[in-house]
């Protein structure tokens, strides 16, 4: 815990209370009252943490989270206060700026980068015997803080948010969800995964990816967000799954995509060709006379779905080699196709 002493002033013209200073931790401040607060630290500004601009995009700010949280996760700096200390408050500030409510209260002024709103004026009561002072002329001018009355009431209502009915029991309030980012490969999204998530209180929980997991897909763990009030259920932890790109690979519903070189004697001749899949190696045969651009299916090696598996799909590009051949290139300069119409006029480029 950290305390901050706040130091209020009645105005007896304007008929109200203001705040006139904050002081530091331990800090004597005259004419001040304690204020405990449950937090070790202050939050930062969010988009200083996130080193990000006041106008950035939601992916800005989805990248810069998955960039640092990988960075000072608590997984990859064991035993590390700093570091987990940091990853609280990253986390804490994508918790904010990817809900755009909470952002645009945020960006207003209305709320403060921890999500609370900040302190508003409250309003005098009647005098009552209690914590009082010597006014202007030795008047003595009683402010109330006895507890039990009005005043104390109303001005730590005012600072705790605790807008509670006098005479009442306390409404059950439940906590706010929480969100977090998950990045993972593309053959985990595929085949499924567990992974261990660290979340913003240092609890770590296992989440499990199912197979056929999609780029965006957001799980949710129940009662895993922040704390309820007054015996309020807890809100839950919202994980977005993020999918990394592959150097192959790309998704198209339940299928697989890939585009797989060949050779022009491959092209020409046909034969069999080695394919990659998310599985592992598989072998295919190349039609004689494929093109570029020919489509292969490679039945059951797409993506897991209720139905079964969808199919990875092996689009076909003739390349030639990097260094000219000199037969080829011989041949070619007297051979005589039987079909010399341009393929550009036959695509109607011309």
């Amino acid at each position: 815990m950290f305390l901050c002493r706040a130091r209020l002033r009645y105005s007896r013209g304007r008929g109200l209370w203001s705040s006139l200073s904050v002081g530091d931790a331990g800090q004597r401040v005259p004419g001040s009252f304690l204020l405990v607060c449950g937090s070790s630290t202050i939050m930062k500004d969010p988009y200083e943490l996130l080193g990000l601009r006041r106008d950035a995009s939601p992916d800005e700010i989805k990248k810069a989270y998955r960039r640092l949280a990988r960075t000072c996760h608590p997984d990859n700096n064991p035993n590390d206060a700093r570091a987990e200390e940091h990853f609280k408050q990253i986390s804490g500030a994508y918790q904010l700026l990817s809900d755009p409510d909470k952002r645009a209260r945020f960006d207003r002024g209305e709320i403060d980068a921890m999500g609370q709103e900040p302190l508003r004026r409250a309003r005098p009561h009647s005098r009552s015997a209690g914590f009082g002072s010597a006014g202007f002329g030795g008047a003595r001018q009683d402010f109330g803080f006895n507890a039990g009355s009005p005043l104390g009431e109303d001005i730590f209502a005012e600072f705790f948010g605790n807008h509670r009915p006098r005479g009442g029991a306390e409404a059950r309030q439940r906590g706010s969800d929480v969100n977090y980012g998950l990045a993972v490969s593309f053959e985990e999204a595929v085949r499924g995964v567990t992974r261990r998530v660290t979340l913003g209180n240092a609890k770590t929980v296992d989440v499990r990816i199912v197979p056929g997991t999609e780029d965006g897909q957001k799980l949710r763990l129940k009662g895993q967000g922040n704390p309820g009030r007054h015996g309020g259920a807890a809100g839950d932890a919202i994980v977005e799954i993020t999918i990394d790109a592959h150097p192959f690979f790309t998704r198209k519903g339940n299928d697989i995509l890939i585009e797989v070189p060949v050779t022009l004697k491959e092209a020409i001749l046909g034969g069999k060709i080695t394919v990659p899949t998310v599985d592992g190696k598989v072998s295919m045969t190349v039609p004689r006379g494929s093109n570029t651009g020919a489509v292969l299916r490679l039945k059951g090696k797409g993506i897991e779905h209720a139905g079964g598996h969808g199919d990875q799909l092996v689009k076909l590009k003739v390349v030639l080699p990097d260094e000219m051949d000199l037969q080829l290139e011989t041949f070619i300069k007297h051979w005589r196709p039987a079909d010399e119409t341009d393929p550009r006029q036959k695509a109607g480029m011309t």
